[in-house]
């Protein structure tokens, strides 16, 4: 019994890492992807190298949490926690660092992940 409470707790807490990890990589790439549009000032150049730089920290963040979430989830549940998580940071980057407000339609793409977050996760 104690050993089938251990490995329950072992099994969550891989799991949480492996949520933790992508969403502290998520907002690394999001920086990457879009944080150079406040600066269409500077040149080409200059903001690739920048985001190259910051997107270096995504993957030593990513490729960990792939890594230990591949002991407890299959590829394609990987995935779809990817792009969950990857909608969210966005949605709060966009708010915070572009101002832009969402709006119901955001809302209903967050239900439709709900449902792809079911259906994967789901023992048919």
């Amino acid at each position: 019994m104690l050993r089938c409470i251990v490995r329950a707790i072992q099994s969550v807490q891989l799991s949480m890492w492996t949520v933790f990890l992508l969403i502290f990589s998520n907002i690394f790439m999001t920086f990457a992807w879009y944080g150079h549009l406040k600066y269409r000032q500077d040149a080409l150049w200059k903001v690739i190298l920048v985001s190259w730089g910051i997107a270096f920290f995504e993957y030593c963040l990513q490729v960990p949490a792939n890594r230990i979430g591949s002991e407890r989830f299959t590829p394609v549940q990987l995935k779809v926690i990817q792009e969950i998580v990857t909608l969210v940071v966005f949605a709060v980057f966009t708010l915070f660092y572009f101002g832009e407000h969402l709006r119901w339609n955001h809302a209903a793409a967050g239900v439709c992940l709900v449902g792809a977050a079911f259906f994967v996760f789901h023992s048919w």
